[in-house]
């Protein structure tokens, strides 16, 4: 601890998931995230384990984003001892709220679906009373308001990466250290860009694509309308694996948009999933911190995130009802990595028709279902059942809502030619090429070391996000 502090990483170090760092003050412990593992089932398994450290210890929490891979084992680190404060923003709690508490609703499905089929699974992480005991711990901060935590003082900036994402700029000895959380993708249309790195003597960066960057925004929208368009005359569905949060909203806005400009066919959209309807509410609720064109159609009285014949479908009945219809629709469902979720059922009754189209959106990490569809596997294994894919896929590049290399280049060059780098939430390609790219701009550079052994030392097929 020379520098009169120190950083260990316990998540997100060596891969992109299980986000969860530790500030080590020398006076105080404070973490920065408590996000799940996602991906291999290898990779899984370490959020059973214990955290590394110990959970009692810890004095502040400090949460960039609501995303599971950043907040997912919160109620887990309170059931196992911490009893102290999570700071968030006020929409990162709202949103918080909703994705914990359905994190726990299906942890309980799943365990009750193993035991109807004579299995003895093991029991979730935790449960809803977790939940409610961790979202009483939340305590709201606000962007650019420096505010004392631990005996530290800590400034969140806006990250742009989902509603209430954020940076974190912690003075700590003397020292300024940066938690970049994820950042923004600049060149998006719904939230506004991330705030510039200030000068600082440490930043850890996230690396999710470190090692390249996303193609042509408008090229990529004129794509997605065109495949749209085509799915559209193929008269099937169009599945769409989406993350409740950000994704399916970027979706909705896109969509809601190319049909005011006759760029599309005005097809039904079902959003079948209850977490979404739910996460669109927020979106309403902090339409404040969207950019100002959502903002702008907002005002003119028109629902930024609707779609001309939109609707959210809640019970299972319902889900079930949209596989049984014939007609042309977009059915947009979680999860976005396809690990779970309803987009599995659609995906296991449609990915032998023909006329169906499967449009991927979002990161895939290498070994899971989402992966091998990208990679043109002529089967896959969805329920224990082998489905032959005779659909259509496609993978739309360049909506993710993550900083490319040259975004985050750009986001970092205002911390200084002295300040000291630490790339973390990549995959190893993508934190050895942003540690290079930082280095050869006459940066000191690294790649964070992981506290936790992680399957395979780490090896990209082990990542998610």
């Amino acid at each position: 601890m020379s520098d009169g502090f120190e950083v260990r990483s316990y998540g997100a170090a060596m891969t992109v998931t299980g986000s969860c760092h530790l500030l080590d003050t020398g006076s105080a412990n404070i973490l920065i995230d408590c996000g799940v593992f996602q991906g291999s089932k290898r990779l899984a398994e370490l959020n059973r384990e214990p955290f590394g450290f110990d959970a009692a210890s810890i004095d502040a929490v400090l949460l960039t984003h609501a995303h599971n891979d950043h907040s997912g084992r919160l109620p887990l680190l309170v059931k196992r001892g911490y009893d102290g404060p999570i700071y968030a923003t006020a929409a990162t709690k709202l949103l918080a709220q909703h994705l914990l508490r359905d994190s726990a609703k299906l942890q309980m499905e799943d365990v009750d679906r193993a035991k109807r089929k004579g299995k003895n699974p093991e029991p979730p992480l935790f449960d809803e009373d977790d939940v409610r005991r961790t979202l009483e711990r939340f305590r709201e901060i606000s962007y650019e308001q420096p505010t004392e935590v631990a005996g530290v003082t800590v400034t969140a900036q806006v990250a742009g990466h989902i509603p209430g994402s954020a940076s974190f700029v912690v003075e700590v000895a003397g020292k300024r250290v940066v938690f970049s959380g994820d950042l923004g993708n600049a060149r998006k249309d719904i939230l506004p860009d991330p705030v510039p790195c200030p000068r600082a003597d440490l930043v850890l960066i996230e690396s999710t694509y470190g090692d390249r960057d996303h193609r042509d925004f408008d090229a990529t929208i004129d794509e997605f309308a065109e495949v749209l368009k085509e799915a559209a005359r193929r008269k099937g569905k169009i599945l769409i694996p989406s993350f409740a949060l950000e994704r399916t909203q970027d979706v909705l806005f896109h969509i809601a948009r190319l049909e005011d400009e006759g760029r599309i066919p005005v097809l039904p959209v079902y959003v079948d999933s209850p977490l979404a309807d739910k996460v669109e509410d927020v979106y309403q609720a902090c339409m404040g911190e969207l950019s100002a064109e959502v903002r702008k159609v907002a005002a003119s009285g028109r629902d930024p995130f609707a779609p001309k014949m939109l609707k959210y479908t809640t019970s299972v009945d319902d889900s079930k009802r949209i596989n049984q219809t014939h007609e042309a629709a977009i059915v947009i469902a979680g999860s976005g990595m396809m690990t779970g979720g309803r987009i599995l059922h659609h995906m296991r009754a449609h990915l032998g028709d023909t006329h169906t189209t499967l449009m991927i959106v979002g990161f895939q990490p290498t070994g899971g279902l989402g992966r091998q569809l990208v990679d043109k596997a002529p089967t896959v294994r969805i329920y224990g059942e082998e489905i032959a894919v005779r659909a259509k896929v496609v993978t739309i590049n360049g909506l993710s809502a993550h900083a490319d290399r040259t975004e985050l280049l750009d986001w970092s060059a205002t911390a200084g030619p002295d300040a000291e780098f630490r790339t973390i939430h990549g995959e190893p390609e993508s934190l050895a090429a942003l540690r290079d790219q930082l280095a050869a701009r006459g940066n000191r550079a690294s790649i964070q070391e992981s506290a936790v052994r992680l399957p395979d030392s780490g090896r990209k097929d082990e990542g998610g996000e």
